[in-house]
């Protein structure tokens, strides 16, 4: 075994710091080895005490009888470091410190994790400030969580990786109340070592685990994630991460539009939708998306059946869902007459959707026999069932019909228990059955099984030299650049003077635009370094008050006048460049021209980036429609568009490091077969 390997199912712990008192947090680790069933050896390390319990106490590490697999060290800061030196020098595969006071808490502490991270050497580090990990499959609880208090865990399919200790405990405890079992539950705390994209990695070749949860707070090595991502992918096993930091307070301010279109949690979001992850909008998202995965079941298509007995709840279902973008068709005519058949004695409403059987007690054989009609629908891809008050005093009956419906489709099947029953809820998803506690959460548990396609890798472009100096290039310049890359301009010339603008003007025939050109002013509308519909006649004259005017701002003197014909009949759009100080390169696509940040109407996507992605990119806009030709106006060259974009991108790739932004807006995208022309452009390179 490896060393990650061997973190996860030890043989043998040390734990280093151990309590002979079970009150203290430094003693509950041994007892939570020996109550959950670890069958290993167990030192504890204590110079000050003979035994825990039945173990004998080691005076220090040098003492003990063997290189442990794993160290649990439960010193302070004051002593951690030297504890994880000793065990690297005996040769154990891995550390895992507890104590807080690192990285997360000042410069000195900064310091100090450094430090424990050399004294390492080649052992692995899980840590510090993390509760440890709890794997349920071998009964193996490295951790000081109070959650381990609970008497039953149940293991299950589900891992959870988590940058924060205390969210673990909360998710185990949360689980084990509401039925939902664990296989393994790791936390990383401040990564000065091992990172979630490690942990995940190896919960892919874990074949207890189906499903990875993840709670993130941010992402330390950006590829290191994607890879494992795409691996899990390729073996079958969802990703569902709930990311926190969501405010766009922390949108990075920059030279170019895009950069204020650009939000960090927005290139998170489009980082998790290019790898195929699914994002947990909700804390409560984090249980409910992965225990309804682990089932195995993935919905066909967005046609949902609700089947109730109780029309509150059941137009509570149906509206959430609706409002979420999934189709409720009322039953086909076989499946009315299957469920008019079915004796309820009641007023049932079986030629609608929300299904009302409206049943007067519960009884098992009618909801059998409605469920079983529901799912052999051709009409349906999913099916929630309302669970009511008249489950509550046997909620066995309903796991046990739902369970016995279940095993004969391969459809989806939830439950939304509409009384606050938490023993339901656990006899339900104890039984293999997604048990929800609110409406919204049935429609995103709903989203998350629809069939997603594995994304393939893409290679990245090789690297391209570009001769342009460190620094801001001028329009021409940048789009010049853009050109070896399959991405046309406008035509236009440059002039030194007024005069020679006048003359240019007249060489490009029809109404021109006219503007300043500078590597230094970056958005040329807002000091009026930008005329456009000019007559050629005029634009002597124009160019003289232009370059009064900016004169006037203090506004640099510009390196000459650009003359440009006039884009018509196209579709304005943008797109950027951007550097995320965390994620790495991305490509910005959306509505572009001086309305862009007005609009806000982007899509995103991180480097690399192949047709699918720009696919993807182009359906989340909600002004698609202009390119499709909008109430009788042409059809846009969207197949132009997508070429575009993908130069783009492989010209933001060959540039490597050496790219901070870039940026066309507006590129006009013409009439179909006509092409895109870049009317502006922005370039901005390091040395």
């Amino acid at each position: 075994m490896n060393p990650l390997e061997r973190l996860l199912k030890p043989r043998s712990v040390a734990v280093v710091g151990a309590s002979a008192d079970p009150a203290k947090m430094t003693g509950r680790p041994v007892g939570y080895l020996l109550k959950h069933g670890f069958t290993g050896a167990v030192y504890p390390v204590n110079p000050r005490a003979e035994a825990i319990g039945a173990l004998r106490c080691y005076p220090d590490i040098a003492a003990l009888p063997e290189a442990p697999d794993v160290g649990l060290i439960l010193l302070g800061p004051e002593r951690a470091e030297a504890a994880v030196r000793d065990l690297a020098a005996r040769g154990t595969a891995a550390a895992i410190v507890l104590a807080s006071g690192y990285g997360e808490a000042s410069p000195e502490g900064a310091a100090r994790q450094a430090a424990l991270k050399q004294a390492a050497g080649p052992m692995r580090l899980l840590g510090p400030n993390t509760i440890g990990l709890v794997n349920l499959t071998d009964r193996i609880t490295l951790s000081a969580s109070g959650a381990l208090e609970v008497g039953e865990l149940p293991p299950g399919r589900i891992s959870l990786v988590s940058q924060s200790g205390g969210i673990l405990g909360s998710l185990l405890s949360r689980a084990a109340d509401r039925g939902i079992g664990f296989a393994k539950l790791l936390s990383t705390g401040n990564e000065a070592d091992i990172d979630s994209a490690d942990m995940i990695d190896l919960l892919v070749d874990d074949p207890a685990t189906d499903v990875i949860a993840v709670y993130m707070e941010g992402l330390r090595r950006p590829d290191a994630f994607r890879a494992a991502a795409l691996r899990a992918g390729r073996a079958g096993k969802p990703i569902v991460v709930f990311k926190v930091g969501r405010s766009e307070s922390g949108a990075r301010s920059a030279s170019s539009h895009t950069g204020a279109l650009a939000g960090m949690d927005r290139l998170y979001d489009a980082f998790f939708r290019q790898l195929g992850v699914i994002r947990a909008e909700t804390f409560s998202d984090l249980l409910d998306i992965p225990a309804a995965l682990a089932c195995g079941r993935r919905a066909a298509g967005r046609r949902v059946a609700v089947l109730t007995s109780t029309g509150g709840a059941g137009t509570l279902v149906a509206d959430a869902c609706g409002l979420a973008g999934f189709e409720l068709p009322v039953p086909d005519a076989e499946t009315v007459e299957r469920l008019s058949a079915i004796g309820d004695s009641g007023q049932a409403a079986h030629d609608r959707n929300p299904v009302d059987v409206t049943l007067a007690g519960l009884q098992p054989k009618l909801i059998r026999t409605s469920i079983r009609a529901l799912l052999a629908s051709p009409s349906y891809d999913a099916l929630v069932t309302i669970v009511g008050s008249s489950a509550l005093a046997q909620p066995e009956l309903v796991a046990d019909a739902l369970f016995e419906c279940q095993a004969e489709s391969g459809k989806p099947i939830l439950a939304y228990v509409s009384p606050h029953a938490p023993q339901v809820l656990r006899a339900l998803n104890a039984r293999g059955i997604p048990a929800l506690a609110s409406p919204e959460a049935c429609a995103s548990v709903l989203e998350a099984l629809q069939a997603r396609e594995v994304p393939e890798p893409i290679p990245a472009p090789p690297p391209a030299a570009c001769a342009l100096p460190a620094g801001p290039a001028n329009e021409a310049e940048a789009k010049a650049l853009f050109a070896r890359y399959g991405i046309t301009p406008v035509r236009e010339v440059i002039a030194a003077t007024p005069r020679e603008a006048g003359a240019a003007a007249a060489s490009l025939g029809g109404r021109v635009v006219l503007k300043a050109l500078s590597r230094h002013i970056a958005h040329k509308s807002e000091l009026g370094a930008v005329k456009v519909n000019l007559d050629p006649a005029a634009v002597p004259a124009e160019a003289e008050a232009m370059l009064a005017r900016l004169a006037a701002q203090g506004a640099p003197v510009p390196e000459g006048l650009l003359m440009q014909e006039m884009a018509r009949g196209g579709v304005e759009m943008i797109l950027g460049f951007i550097r995320d100080p965390q994620l790495g390169p991305a490509i910005l696509l959306g509505m572009g021209g001086v309305t862009a940040e007005l609009i806000q109407d982007t899509a995103m996507r991180l480097l690399p980036l192949g047709e699918a992605d720009v696919d993807a990119m182009l359906a989340e806009l909600k002004t698609r429609p202009l390119l499709e030709g909008y109430r009788g106006a042409p059809r846009a060259d969207v197949a132009a568009l997508r070429q575009a974009v993908l130069g783009f991108a492989r010209m933001a790739g060959a540039l490597g490091a050496r790219l901070e932004e870039a940026e066309i807006n507006p590129l006009f995208v013409m009439p179909e077969g006509q092409g895109v022309r870049a009317a502006d452009g922005l370039l901005v390179l390091s040395a």
